[in-house]
């Protein structure tokens, strides 16, 4: 290992970055240092320059990748090697206004319906059912759940935040009938080796549960979360509220779903319908 990549590793351990995010920026500064055969530390604003528009137009990376790889080389040259040059020399890109596609409430419980495995239909579940991240749904351990009180723990979420989430009475019982089948002991959905069930192994399920509802709209994990903040919109439930139980640091991040809901846009009346009045 070269001193600058421990150097890193370690820069990312003091701020503590998630394990997964550590090991995806050191990735993509590996890239970064493959295409020009260089250490990152022989590297400036021109050669990073050149990479980001080699990934636009040549390696047709996605907007989302794009700024994976921006903030890696920010954090790289910002922090690790601390350069003098003005950081925003490495811009992120513009970002794409585009509104989650959300299915219905009936949709969901089709989708749900169409799931064998037990525990796999209670994590994904768990998922829409509390509006969690898959990575949270499947750190759960068997002590997060407060039946007395009703409420699910979310331990060192996004941004290594906890936070308290109600735990509804259907997703209860499923946990019940699961819980007796299983038997959990540490983690609530347990995988191999003693390990936590991997996000992989959800989303695998979820995509077979997908193509077996035969459901048009593409419903992925994240789907789940994203159903579970717009259907409580439209129910009613006050956006402050709807921010702190998916654990957002910004109201803007949670505003979103205002422009998802319906239930305010149905109310409104086209123009081009006739009028209830004698007018």
């Amino acid at each position: 290992m070269t001193p600058l990549r421990r150097k890193m590793i370690e820069d990312l351990q003091i701020r503590h970055f998630a394990t997964s995010t550590q090991k995806n920026y050191l990735y993509l500064v590996t890239q970064f240092a493959q295409h020009f055969g260089r250490s990152p530390d022989q590297l400036g604003p021109e050669e990073v320059r050149a990479f980001l528009v080699h990934l636009v137009n040549e390696a047709k990376v996605s907007r989302g990748r794009l700024c994976h790889y921006v903030s890696a080389l920010r954090f790289l040259y910002k922090i690790t090697l601390q350069k003098p040059w003005d950081i925003e020399r490495i811009p992120y890109p513009r970002s794409e206004k585009r509104l989650p596609v959300i299915p219905s409430r009936e949709e969901i419980l089709r989708f749900l319906g169409c799931i064998r495995n037990l525990k796999h239909r209670a994590v994904l579940m768990t998922c829409y059912g509390a509006g969690l991240r898959v990575s949270e749904a499947v750190h759960l351990k068997v002590t997060d759940l407060d039946s007395a009180r009703m409420v699910l723990h979310v331990r060192q979420g996004k941004r290594r935040k906890d936070r308290m989430v109600p735990l509804s009475k259907t997703l209860l019982q499923l946990l019940r009938v699961y819980w007796k089948a299983v038997r959990p002991r540490d983690w609530l959905f347990p995988g191999v080796y003693d390990h936590a069930l991997s996000v992989r192994a959800v989303q695998h399920a979820c995509k077979r549960a997908c193509r077996r509802s035969g459901l048009r709209r593409r419903i992925t994990v994240h789907t789940l979360r994203h159903s579970f903040a717009t259907h409580l919109m439209e129910a009613g439930t006050n956006l402050r509220t709807v921010q702190l139980l998916l654990g957002h640091a910004s109201l803007r991040t949670t505003a979103v779903y205002t422009h998802v809901s319906t239930r305010d846009l149905l109310s409104v009346k086209s123009p081009l319908d006739p009028t209830d009045s004698p007018n």
